[in-house]
Formats: structure tokens, sequence, C-alpha cells
């Protein structure tokens, strides 16, 4: 049995592995995250009763609390997904991805760092530092056979993509100067329950639900790669347990589509599932997609190759885009009460009445 430490835990990336570790492995986890707003205890509640599950309300910016964390919980491994990742927010206001992606990853390091070098020899050999990063830090793509490879050049378009490679290449350098153990993963586009309703897929199944317009930046043809959020948590624990230090492994759940493609696929489905649910006077929830002005630096297409990782260590994606999207859709329908304490703030109050420590 291992401790695992995750920063970022209470987010949809994060939460998805805290799960995953629970109801798969034997091993103890230990949640770090600020609870900014994409922060959601409810995304934990499957777990959080579990004995070996502890939450620590900590920003990873406040290094005094990162040490006594580290001090108390004695982590073998730190997978740090902590981060403000929404690109329209970056755009509009900057500092904050400044302040977390980058500072914040400078104090985790830091801190990291003296932990590890007061560890007994053995246990020491043992310790990992898990970065867990995006594929929008290579740019995008021009050609439609071309993939994002480990050793793609960095080439970040927006100020949120920009501070992730930032602190991409100060994990690297914390390892080549200080000798911190790490390993660096470059993941493709999540998807999948508990995902904050701003981003495209669960903004596209709430606003049809409501009836609301379905915006699509520009003519919709800018291609991502979609990749399921719980494949996405199997892949980081494959490499936290089985890769090599030092090493990148991209992670893709080779699925490509076109934005558009993908707001039609969910109204398709929705028309399947949610019938009844169409607003008065609607015949298909297609005809709630509506076309808004692009926004700056849009990259037009990401694709992760992911053959190192299933080579090297045997991961594939398990779900298909049709398979993940149907069980997202399902999902949300099935679970309304958890996107709409967050359209209504409720959640936010939920957080008074936490346990913080094991």
């Amino acid at each position: 049995m291992k401790q695992f430490l995750v920063t970022g835990g209470a987010g949809f990336i994060g939460s998805a592995l805290v799960r995953f570790l629970i109801d798969h492995t034997e091993h103890q986890v230990v949640v770090v995250d600020k609870l900014t707003y994409a922060g959601n205890l409810a995304s934990l509640a499957p777990v959080q009763h579990n004995p070996r599950f502890a939450f620590e309300q900590v920003d990873i910016g406040d290094r005094a609390g990162l040490d006594r964390v580290l001090a108390q919980y004695q982590p073998d491994c730190i997978m740090h997904l902590a981060a403000e990742s929404h690109v329209d927010r970056s755009i509009d206001g900057p500092m904050a991805f400044i302040e977390t992606n980058i500072v914040g990853t400078y104090q985790l390091l830091e801190a990291a760092r003296h932990y590890w070098n007061g560890m007994a020899d053995a246990r020491k050999q043992q310790f990992i530092l898990h970065h867990i990063s995006t594929d929008e830090v290579f740019g995008d793509l021009h050609g439609t056979d071309d993939f994002f490879t480990e050793t793609t050049p960095y080439a970040p378009s927006s100020p949120y993509s920009a501070s992730k490679a930032s602190s991409d290449h100060l994990v690297r350098a914390w390892m080549r100067t200080y000798g911190l153990p790490i390993i660096v993963t470059n993941c493709s586009n999540n998807y999948g329950p508990y995902h904050f309703p701003e981003k495209l897929i669960p903004l596209t199944i709430i606003n049809a639900l409501a009836g609301k317009p379905l915006p699509v930046y520009g003519n919709g043809s800018q291609i991502r790669d979609w990749l399921y959020v719980e494949d996405h948590a199997r892949a980081l624990y494959t490499v936290v347990s089985s890769g090599k230090s030092g090493e990148t492994y991209n992670i893709g759940g080779h699925n490509e589509r076109r934005n558009l493609e993908v707001v039609e696929t969910l109204c398709d489905l929705l028309d399947e599932l949610a019938p009844q649910q169409r607003a008065a006077g609607l015949t298909r929830y297609r005809d709630l997609i509506t076309f808004v002005t692009d926004r700056p630096g849009h990259d037009l297409r990401y694709a992760i190759d992911a053959g190192k990782i299933a080579r090297e260590l045997g991961w594939t994606p398990q779900e298909t885009f049709e398979s993940g999207i149907r069980k997202t859709v399902e999902w949300y329908l099935a679970n309304p009460e958890w996107w709409q304490s967050i359209l209504n703030g409720s959640y936010r109050a939920e957080r008074l009445g936490l346990t913080t420590s094991r």
C-alpha cells in the first residue's frame, strides 16, 4: 500500500483519478485542493467516507501548507493536477493562470524537493512526482496526418497553454538540476461525468435541456482528440506505477472529431434519450446550434500519438467516442442535482461541513 497525494483532486480529471484509486487499488489517497470555482466536493462524494481517503483544503501556492501536508501524510508519490484550465478564462484574466500553473507549480516543486531530500534512501528511490499536462502546449497541427509526439516542439497559443508549457519546463528543470524524480504526461481533451459545465460537452448538454442556444465557435471546424476521463485516470495510474522517471508519455483517445460534429452528436443522443425534455416548439435539439465569433488564437487541430504509452506500458483507451459520449449524456441525465448545484451556486456551501483529515 502506498500513499498518493493528488493536487487538484476535487476537479474534473483529479476527482476521476481519486475515485479510480480508491475503487480499484488498495492505496491511500490524500487530496490537496484550493477549492476554486471548479473544485467540487460532490465529485468526491462516492469515496469521501472511505478510510483510505483524506482531504486537505490547501492552495498549492501556500508553501507552509504544502510542507505541513507532506510531513503529515508522508506520500510515496505526488500526482500534480491542480491547475487553472479554461482557455476562455485565461484570455479574459491570465493572472490567475500565471499564479496557479506557474508559481503554484514552483511552490509544489520546492516543497516536494525539500520533502524528498529528507527521505530515507530506500523510500527516496521509490518516490515520483507525476506532472499532468495538456496537448495544448504543442500549439496546433496544420496537416491532416500529423500528430503530437513526446518530442514535438512547444508552441503554445493561449495564456492557458503558455502557463502549462511553463510548468512542464519547470518540472523537467527540477529533475535536471536537482535530481527530483519526475514523470510528465500530456493528454488530449477529456470528457465524461463530473465535467464542469463551462466546458463544451457539458455546456452543450445542459443548454440543450434548458432550450438555450448551443454556441459553436466560428464554423465548428476545430478538431480535437477526445479522451474519456476514466480511461485517462487508468492511464495516469499506469504511468505512475510502471513509467520510468524522467520520461514523458502522451495520452490520447484516438477519437478525432470536429467541434460541430461533437455538438451534433450530443443533440442526436438527447433526441434519442430525452425527447420529452425538449423545449416547447422544438422538434430537434440541433435547431439550437448557434455559430458565434471565434475566440482569439483558436488552434485548429490537436491530435495525440499515444503509441509510446501503448508500446511501453500496455495502455490503450477502452472507450470509443461513441460509447464514451453516450455514457456521458446518460450520466448528465441521471445526475441533474450535481450540475444544478453548480448552476445555482449551492455546491460552494457544501464545503462548510468538510472533514479535512484522515
